[in-house]
């Protein structure tokens, strides 16, 4: 039923399907979860549910539909993030991994070009509505979009953490290069 209320023609719904999706992915990307494909394939599986009750009477576009479910999904996963308390792994002591990590972190952080570098520490200081202000000051100063702002901060932080990765496998710390960053 879902795929005949996306589109008439099999081929027509299943592009249509495979567009919302990704779309889907990409709204909990920007969002910072972590689970997107997951929080994606769940809200398709709500609207499945419901396709029955309000597909002969709902007019419009099906992906709007789509996308006020994602909203109310991401709803309750950030008030699961803020029930369940972060509990980081237990480090040894004695391995100096966190000294490492932070020496990979910095060094790649060195080999990001200025801007970026500005870019990522500038996003992520402040707390709570300060921060919120922040970002929006950010965004108007560089004349883009919050979610363009979103994404390019989230490249940056991929290729961050590519380099980090990679270091750390290397045992780099004390060599990173351009070459190990892909930013």
């Amino acid at each position: 039923m879902l795929l005949n209320w996306l589109d008439s023609s099999r081929e027509g719904a299943g592009r249509r399907y495979v567009e919302i999706r990704r779309r889907l992915v990409q709204f909990f990307v920007c969002r910072g979860c972590h689970e997107s494909e997951q929080m994606a394939d769940l809200t398709i599986d709500r609207v499945a549910q419901k396709v029955p009750r309000i597909a002969e009477g709902y007019s419009g576009d099906p992906a709007l539909y789509f996308y006020g479910v994602a909203r109310k999904v991401h709803m309750e996963y950030m008030r699961k993030q803020r029930s369940t308390p972060a509990v980081p792994p237990p480090l040894d002591e004695n391995s100096g991994e966190d000294d490492e990590q932070y020496t990979c972190l910095e060094r790649c952080m060195e080999v990001l070009t200025l801007d970026n570098r500005l870019l990522v520490l500038k996003y992520y200081q402040d707390d709570r509505q300060l921060k919120i202000d922040h970002r929006r000051e950010l965004a108007r100063h560089l004349d883009i979009g919050m979610n363009a702002l979103r994404l390019r901060v989230f490249r940056i932080r991929a290729a961050l953490q590519e380099c980090v990765l990679n270091c750390l496998k290397n045992g780099l710390a004390r060599n990173v290069s351009p070459d190990n960053v892909i930013a």
